[in-house]
Parts: C-alpha cells; structure tokens; sequence
C-alpha cells in the first residue's frame, strides 16, 4: 500500500499506484502501462520507405548514369541526408493521435542530438580519438576501438540529449516515451553526420550515398531507441542508475558490432560478377539491427506492461 503522504514520480498528485519502487497517481499509472502498437508500426514502415528510397536512388542512377554532377549531385546528397529524420518524425505525427509527444519536445530531441553530434561526437571521434589511426589490423583491438569509440560516444550523447532535455519533464511519462524521444535524438545524430559526409565528398553517388545515409539512419535510430528504454525503466520502473549506464553500455556493443562487422563484410565481399555487394550487404544488416531492436523492445514492453498491471494497486 502506498502511503497517504507520498506524491506520483512524475506530478505532484497523490500516488495510487506502484511500478517497481515507484509509485504513481492513477493518471500516470495508466499512461505507463499503455500499450502504443503504432509506435513499432512507425518503426516498420519508415524502415520499408527507407529501402525504397534505396531501390529508387538505385534505379535512377542506372538510367541517369552519371548525369548528376557538381552542385546537383551535392544538392541532391544533402536532400537524401535528412530524408530518414524527416519520414521518421511525419509518420509518427500521423499515427500518434491519441496522446501525441509534444512536437516542439520530439523535434527538439532530434535538433539537440544533432547539436551534440556537432560539438562533441564527430570532432571527438575524428579529431582526438581516430580509432582508424590506431586499432591497426587486429580483429579485437578493432572491435574494441568500434566500441569504445564509434559505439560509446553516439550512445553517450543519445542519453545526455534525452536526459538533459525531457527526461525531467512530465511528458516522459509512459513506457515508450524513452523510445521515441532516444529514437529521435539517434536521428538528430545520425543527420548531421550523414550532412557531414555528403558536404567532404562534395556529393555521393545516387546508389551508395543513399546506402550510407539509410544504414547511418538506421542503426542511429536503434541505438538510440534502446538507450532510451533504459531510461524509461529508471525513470517509471524504479531501476536503479545502473540500470541506465548498462543501457548505454549495451548500445555501445550493438552499435560498435555492427559497425565491425560491416567492415568485415565490405573488406572482404568487394564485388560479385562486377557487382559492389559490400554496402548492400551492410544495408541489409542495419535493417536487421533496426528491425530486431523495434522487435524485442515490443516484446519487452509488452511483458513490462503485464507485470505493472498485476502488481498490487494501492488504494
């Protein structure tokens, strides 16, 4: 039973429930044990609009050959390059009707992770870290380098955009808030760095710049999906500050993996029958990583949502 005197973990009103150590009112208890199917649905989807616009780039630059060059092809590049944040943010806005995040908070999210990419992740990574320069050709060390650096420092900012912007507000208050506020941050990060890459290119090919730009997007949004579910859980399950640390950590080693092992991939599948496989290869893993990440958070929050509800209500 709760006390009398005791508050919500998020409002001030009178608790009546517990989750874990917390307790809240009956208000934010039923927000936190609400289910959002369209939340995955929206993962699904942009992951399918995303390939498409794979597929299309490809069949353009197979008609149009070379034809796009200079300003154009940069043009065209940096368009492509906010392609996913801006599919990711339209289609949730039209399934979240019910209780929609508020825009200004979500899109802020998504602007403050791409700030941080600026000021801290990409100058820290390409600048004073260089994992490139000095993890040399041992498989381990290479791993550790994409992880403690490639891996770490993205997961690190994702966190720091959500918990130093929303995470105290009221609005983070249900069991996917985490997840879409650290997808959104993920996206924010993954733009200025695919921004990034098409302004020192000058451009990007049709075909691989818009591989490149979906699988940054892709795996960006994952980790920080991820991130953010941890968050969720110390904020409205009672878990302990580890509990977020490990989430960190554990995006880190996904993010890092992946990215090791695409190089592995592309290193040594360079072209079959004249065709480059290596990107498409990497592709095809970022949809992995980013579907079975929506796919296991769905499952988990489902099964986080059935033993709040069983738990003993207060009256």
């Amino acid at each position: 039973m709760s006390e009398p005197s005791m508050s919500c973990r998020v409002c001030d009103e009178a608790a009546t429930h517990r989750v874990g150590t917390y307790v809240l009112c009956s208000r934010h208890f039923e927000l936190a044990t609400r289910e959002r199917p369209h939340v995955w649905r929206t993962q699904l989807v942009a992951i399918a609009i995303l390939v498409g616009l794979v597929v299309v780039a490809s069949l353009l630059s197979a008609l149009e050959g070379s034809a796009l060059t200079g300003p154009a092809l940069l043009v065209v590049g940096l368009v492509i390059a906010f392609v996913p944040a801006a599919v990711w943010l339209t289609l949730f806005y039209r399934e979240d009707r019910v209780e929609p995040e508020p825009r200004h908070l979500v899109v802020g999210v998504a602007v403050l992770g791409g700030l941080l990419a600026a000021a801290v992740g990409v100058p820290f990574l390409d600048d004073v870290l260089q994992p490139g320069r000095w993890a040399g050709s041992n498989v381990l060390v290479q791993l550790a380098a994409n992880i403690l650096g490639v891996g770490l420092v993205p997961a690190a900012l994702v966190y720091a955009a959500v918990r130093f912007s929303v995470y105290g507000s009221g609005e983070f208050d249900e069991a996917t808030d985490g997840v879409i506020y650290g997808t959104a941050a993920g996206l924010g990060y993954a733009t200025y760095q695919n921004v990034g890459v098409i302004l020192d290119a000058g451009g990007a090919s049709l075909t691989f710049g818009s591989i490149f730009v979906v699988l940054t997007a892709l795996t960006l949004a994952g980790t920080g999906g991820l991130v953010g579910w941890f968050m969720s859980g110390q904020k409205l399950r009672g878990k302990p500050a580890w509990w977020t640390a490990a989430g960190v950590a554990l995006g880190a080693v996904v993010l890092g993996l992946y990215t090791s092992i695409r190089a592995m991939v592309i290193g040594s599948m360079v072209s079959v029958a004249g065709f480059l496989v290596g990107p498409w290869i990497g592709l095809v893993l970022a949809i992995l990583l980013a579907g079975g990440v929506s796919y296991l958070l769905t499952r988990t929050i489902r099964r986080d949502i059935v033993a709040a509800t069983a738990q003993e209500v207060a009256s």
